[in-house]
């Protein structure tokens, strides 16, 4: 798994060439309300700083995450390695105003110019559409609404590439069918408990989309495991998951496997993931994904954990139950 974890793949029609692995900068906004723990900026730039030396050389982060704080300390470490490390992609996305929901396509102006401002950058390689459920599909599509101002923005050498990050399978469906969009990014609906993403792994892989999965962990419990870590989807798990989770670390267990090495393989060795998103907020957390996606594993252990099943409605819509 080394070699493969080692070599680039295409971002979709990009042209761009990114690692297996994406940094996941969420954490480092700050945010202990979704995910339980803290983040001093003094941790996250020394974070920071142990990627761009890693072979990760994807990086993903948003306006929202601690209301501009991830991109904030990204732009501190920007400008402590003297810009980008060569050949380094990074990746932001537009958002909603969270307080008053406007989803306009002037909010998303704001933004863009929020986001070049606390990255220090002139231009964005990439941008999702952030959360589009918080709108209606007309609002993003239409005459003046989000992406059209995304593409202005493109026309104008400010973006490189769009794409579409969201929740429900059928709405990242609907869009990526427009054709409009490089890349889509979900979270929490293809790990080994949920596969709702898979209808739009395939659609994607049929359109030369590439699939950005996030969250191979179910926001923690299969890193830390469900004794440890009760919660899926940033909201506590029902008992049926808890248990599938219990069942998954046993067999783990049993073929001498980490149960986050599995977690984290099962995504990466999908080959139509172009990148798998890991939330890391420590210098140590680097190393110890590199080594759990090179971790060996024996090819008997996917149908083992298969056989006790996993859920394909979507996680926030049907709560295991």
């Amino acid at each position: 798994m080394t070699n493969a974890l080692l070599s680039k793949r295409l971002l979709g029609s990009t042209g761009l060439l990114i690692s297996p692995l994406c940094f996941g900068a969420a954490p480092l906004g700050d945010m202990p309300e979704t995910f339980q723990y803290s983040t001093s900026e003094e941790q996250a730039l020394v974070t920071l700083r142990t990627a761009f030396e890693s072979p990760i050389n994807f990086l993903d982060t948003a306006a929202a995450y601690g209301e501009g704080e991830s991109e904030r300390r990204i732009g501190k470490a920007i400008h402590a390695n003297g810009g980008l490390p060569a050949g380094y992609v990074l990746a932001t996305k537009a958002d909603r105003n969270f307080k008053t929901g406007d989803f306009s396509g002037e909010q998303i102006k704001r933004s863009i110019e929020g986001s070049l401002e606390r990255l220090g950058l002139d231009r964005l390689q990439y941008v999702y559409i952030h959360d589009p459920e918080h709108t209606t599909f007309e609002n993003v599509m239409g005459s003046g609404g989000p992406l059209e101002v995304l593409q202005k923005f493109q026309e104008q050498g400010v973006i490189d590439h769009i794409g579409i990050s969201g929740g429900p399978i059928d709405m990242l469906i609907r869009y990526v069918e427009t054709g409009a969009f490089s890349s889509v990014e979900t979270h929490n609906r293809y790990t080994l408990l949920n596969r709702a993403a898979e209808p739009l792994l395939d659609v994607a892989s049929r359109m030369g989309v590439a699939v950005i999965n996030a969250a191979p962990y179910g926001s923690g419990i299969l890193a830390k495991g469900p004794d440890a870590y009760a919660r899926y989807a940033y909201s506590e798990a029902p008992p049926l998951l808890l248990e599938r989770a219990r069942m998954f670390a046993k067999v783990c267990l049993e073929y001498d496997v980490p149960l986050a090495a599995a977690a984290l393989q099962f995504s990466l060795r999908d080959p139509r993931i172009a990148s798998t998103v890991v939330g890391m907020s420590k210098p140590e957390r680097i190393t110890q994904t590199l080594e759990l996606a090179s971790y060996p594993i024996a090819s008997e252990l996917w149908p083992a954990l298969d056989a006790f099943g996993y859920d394909m409605e979507d996680p926030e819509e049907k709560r295991f139950a």
